[in-house]
């Protein structure tokens, strides 16, 4: 029996003196000495002869010689070993084998439940989804959000890291430290409707500054359009996008806004009442007119009161019947003329307003159709709608949505307020 070295490896002085008493007893045997099985003693080398000393410091240990060989056989070489390192080294390294082997399955789990996570994701059409994980070589609560569609990272103090090497990158939803089993799915964007400074607009009525907080015009638009919006009212009277059709009464249908005024410099022929943010537009856009050489702009009807509607509709019903009154004329309480948004326009030359009709073929008309949308201003009865508004062309029924919601209407290149916001056609009234 071999009795372990104490330092965990064989010294090669051992080794040689095991080599030379097998080649002194094959020298024997080859020479016809006695075949008996002798002994040989074996060296253990201790401290002391490492350190260089005469003598082991323990006595020898005796082995017997590995038994002859058959004729034709040849004994295997023993096998070379690399120089081996003391026993501190040796523990050091079995530690850091280890260590590699534990984050080398810590990277292939963490890939798996990634893999996982992203065929979740797809499958149920999610842009984002945030799993927290424990990084190789991190403590137990040093979790990294990684998100499985962008493969960044962020760990638990909020600093965002790379998905491979943890280095310092762009920023992530963040988890609590702890939740490392747990995934959690995280919102592209934050409804309209769950922004606050959005909802503090709308809860002080300022229209303008709600569009502004849901990032313009065209923002705005596509949220309500979309369903994503449902804080919005389209049905509210007293809001810039409020949408007035045939399919969409007033409610209460004897709506009056408040306030109303004229608008300043402008020449009126029937009536002159507007609601105040349309009337201050409604008087830019008639100088802006002016300015560019086109001739003066003229207000023909403003505002009009549910009665004042219901004189209208009746005397164009009288002249003209139901069916091509209601091609040319609102029922009360369904036109846009009650929400005092809305203006028909003439053009004037020298204090003298033409007619309505005139209006598309004088240069003012035409300067209207070009630039109104500039002054948040656009043609509300365009031709070939009426499948869709329920009334014929009327190039002189302009409407006031304001500047933001007017621009993404001309960029849009919409015709429409019910195409706008995705509403249904409105051409006739329920019945």
């Amino acid at each position: 029996m071999t009795v372990p070295d104490p330092h965990g490896s064989r010294a090669p002085s051992s080794r040689r003196a095991l080599r030379d008493a097998h080649q002194r007893a094959a020298a024997r045997r080859a020479a016809g000495a006695d075949e008996s099985v002798s002994t040989q003693p074996i060296a253990i080398v201790g401290e002391a002869a490492r350190a260089g000393d005469a003598e082991p410091s323990h006595p020898p240990i005796f082995k017997p010689p590995p038994p002859p060989l058959r004729p034709g056989m040849a004994r295997a070489p023993l096998p070379s070993r690399a120089p081996l390192v003391a026993q501190g080294g040796d523990v050091a390294a079995r530690h850091a084998r280890r260590r590699h082997l534990a984050r080398g399955q810590r990277r292939f789990g963490a890939r798996i439940t990634l893999a996982a996570a992203s065929v979740v994701a797809l499958a149920a059409g999610t842009t984002g989804i945030a799993i927290a994980l424990t990084p190789p070589g991190a403590a137990p609560h040093a979790v990294v959000t990684t998100d499985v569609i962008t493969g960044s990272q962020t760990d638990a103090t909020g600093e965002a890291t790379d998905a491979a090497t943890h280095s310092p990158t762009a920023t992530s939803a963040t988890l609590a430290a702890g939740d490392v089993d747990r995934q959690r799915v995280a919102p592209a964007s934050l409804p309209l409707c769950a922004s606050p400074s959005f909802t503090a607009a709308l809860a002080r009525h300022d229209d303008v500054a709600a569009i502004e907080a849901a990032g313009g015009g065209a923002r705005f638009r596509d949220a309500v359009a979309s369903g994503q919006a449902p804080c919005v009212q389209l049905s509210d009277p007293t809001r810039l996008w409020v949408v007035v059709d045939k399919r969409r009464p007033y409610q209460p249908i004897d709506y009056a806004p408040a306030p109303l005024k004229p608008a300043a410099g402008v020449h009126s022929v029937e009536g002159d009442l507007l609601r105040h943010d349309a009337a201050d537009a409604l008087t830019r856009m008639v100088g802006a007119a002016a300015k560019a050489g086109v001739g003066e702009i003229g207000l023909q009807s403003g505002y009009r009161s549910f009665a004042t509607q219901q004189r209208s509709y009746a005397y164009q019903v009288d002249l003209r019947g139901t069916a091509k009154a209601d091609l040319v004329s609102a029922r009360p309480g369904y036109s846009e003329h009650q929400s005092g948004l809305t203006g028909d326009l003439v053009a004037c030359t020298a204090g003298r307003c033409g007619s309505l009709d005139e209006l598309a073929r004088s240069a003012q008309g035409r300067w209207l159709a070009a630039h109104a949308w500039e002054y948040g201003w656009v043609v509300r009865y365009e031709p070939g709608r009426t499948g869709e508004t329920g009334y014929l062309s009327e190039p002189w029924h302009l409407r006031y949505l304001g500047t933001e919601l007017s621009t993404a209407y001309r960029a849009g290149g919409f015709h429409t307020l019910e195409e706008f916001f995705g509403l249904p056609a409105a051409p006739d009234y329920h019945r």
